[in-house]
């Protein structure tokens, strides 16, 4: 038995990337996937890993689509055991030049998107003695960068601090909430040749190489299970060592 047998996760983004690994890996594990995605990409995600997975169109920025989503998960498969909030975009630019446009933008997907996945996630969750929340934020939320990242940082540290008020709130309702913190993972947004584009991003984690997005969905599936009962309101770091080092 797998040690997720018997779970089952909603996870956004899950048409690529770290979210389409991890529900690889959930399955594996013996969990049932609702897996959501505005691309489309959703169904190939379905189709490659079996049907187990049930894939739902679903735009995290719109309130109606998440409570559907949901809906969907609990009439699929009887209830809410793990909701991945992944789907996430991120925007460039120094302070002086960000656009109030990816600014509405950025905070829209990467903080009401996240808020929203919760909130109906976690509405699911009290129908059935509890569950886990899982919320994507990044190295970036924990630190900030001179490479015109300040809304996406804002961004993902607000997702920090709704998941350790998520945490506080609901962990007497049996509900545990932890945020992963993703550093320099080779999805697919930055193509076959990232670590060849970006070495200056390699040459930072104390590793010295970039992550694979396997390697943050195992961490993910071990927050999920039960062997992680007694973890809640904490922030982990994926990132190969790079938070750890101090210049």
């Amino acid at each position: 038995m797998g040690t997720l047998e018997g779970k089952v996760a909603v996870i956004t983004g899950a048409g690529s990337g770290m979210a389409k690994e991890s529900t690889k890996i959930f399955v594996r594990e013996g969990a049932r996937v609702v897996a959501a995605d505005i691309s489309g990409a959703e169904e190939q995600t379905a189709a490659e890993v079996g049907d187990a997975v049930h894939p739902v169109h679903c735009d995290v920025t719109k309130e109606d689509d998440v409570a559907a989503l949901m809906a969907a998960a609990v009439e699929r498969f009887g209830r809410v055991d793990a909701v991945l909030n992944v789907a996430g975009i991120g925007t460039g630019g120094p302070i002086t030049k960000v656009t109030m446009e990816d600014y509405d933008k950025t905070m829209d997907v990467d903080v009401r998107g996240v808020l929203l996945g919760m909130k109906y996630g976690i509405r699911a969750m009290l129908e059935t003695g509890g569950g886990v929340i899982l919320n994507w934020s990044s190295i970036g939320g924990l630190n900030a960068s001179p490479f015109g990242t300040s809304v996406y940082s804002a961004a993902k540290a607000a997702v920090i601090s709704l998941t350790k008020a998520a945490a506080i709130e609901y962990g007497r309702k049996g509900i545990r909430a932890n945020a992963i913190c993703p550093g320099f993972i080779q999805t697919e947004i930055m193509g076959a040749a990232g670590a060849q584009r970006f070495p200056e991003m390699e040459e930072k984690a104390a590793l010295k190489r970039s992550g694979k997005p396997s390697e943050v969905a195992e961490v993910a599936a071990f927050l999920a299970s039960d062997r992680a009962s007694y973890v809640s309101g904490v922030v982990i770091p994926v990132d190969g060592g790079w938070t750890a080092t101090l210049a």
